[in-house]
């Protein structure tokens, strides 16, 4: 799979990748500036995204994406559900880095799912399914290990949105800039805080935080 990609656009994927201690082979590589390069194409016409160029696309989304990779992979997840996915941050990067995880990507709006739909096929990734639905019209028949998201308003809202979603032991997993206090004072109180992750994505100076919440018994 070739890439109309700037040179650099690889180089600096390469180099987040390693600075970040990621395994990845060249297939994924491949896997990650094909879906970058749809991603630019997809975004003139339908404004998936603020950004623009796809070396900052490579930098605030993909690196961003997957600088939870070695977190999440703790808990060994074999369902994976990404709500408020958008244009599949950071869902697809999971299924890219996990080929034999059922990832599903749920959004409401119609152009990004049908973008979805498109990436899916069109990067051959048969371990996602997607979802063009509210959260609480997602009632699984089987739980997810993990549930995360990059877009949610609120931690309180992720939580008592995604209830239905988790399995007995699985954990919600909430990307956030600053870390949020506020939020966490405000959460309902059969949930708990497992531990905060500040993340280090290389190029991006500001401030990541990754926090794992599960249900109290």
């Amino acid at each position: 799979m070739t890439s109309s990609l700037p040179p650099v656009c690889e180089q600096i994927l390469r180099h987040g990748c390693d600075a970040m201690q990621i395994q990845i082979t060249d297939a994924q590589v491949n896997l990650l500036l094909a879906y970058t390069e749809q991603l630019q194409k997809w975004n003139k016409a339908y404004n998936l995204t603020a950004i623009r160029q796809p070396i900052e696309m490579l930098k605030l989304h993909i690196l961003d994406s997957l600088s939870i990779l070695s977190e999440l992979g703790k808990f060994q997840p074999q369902r994976v559900i990404d709500v408020g996915t958008g244009p599949g941050l950071p869902g697809i990067m999971l299924a890219i880095m996990w080929p034999e995880v059922a990832i599903h990507l749920l959004d409401t709006n119609g152009k990004k799912t049908r973008f979805l739909t498109h990436c899916k096929h069109q990067l051959g990734l048969t371990n996602i399914s997607v979802l063009n639905k509210r959260v609480e019209q997602h009632q699984p028949d089987d739980g997810y290990d993990i549930v995360v998201s990059r877009a949610f308003a609120s931690i309180s809202d992720m939580l008592e949105g995604c209830e239905q979603l988790v399995t007995k032991k699985g954990v919600f997993a909430a990307m956030k800039g600053v870390y949020p206090e506020a939020e966490l004072a405000a959460m309902p109180e059969h949930y708990q805080l497992q531990h905060s992750v500040l993340l280090q994505v290389p190029n991006v100076d500001a401030e990541r935080h990754l926090l794992i919440i599960a249900k109290q018994d």
